[in-house]
């Protein structure tokens, strides 16, 4: 089954609406919180919105 794009981005977007605090620059860290704050058990979804939470963020420190 294919993980959606819509579907992390938005998801991405709702959690740094939520923890704006709570991410960073660091893909590590950022998966963390993505496990934390989510009931996502899927690896390969929950490092989808933690990579793309993480290039959002850096992009914006720009």
């Amino acid at each position: 089954m294919a993980i959606k794009p819509a579907y992390v981005k938005k998801t991405a977007k709702l959690l740094m609406e939520k923890y704006p605090e709570a991410f960073g620059a660091d893909f590590e860290h950022n998966k963390d919180v993505v496990s934390e704050v989510t009931n996502i058990e899927s690896k390969g979804v929950r490092n989808r919105i933690a990579g793309y939470v993480t290039s959002k963020h850096g992009r914006a420190a720009q």
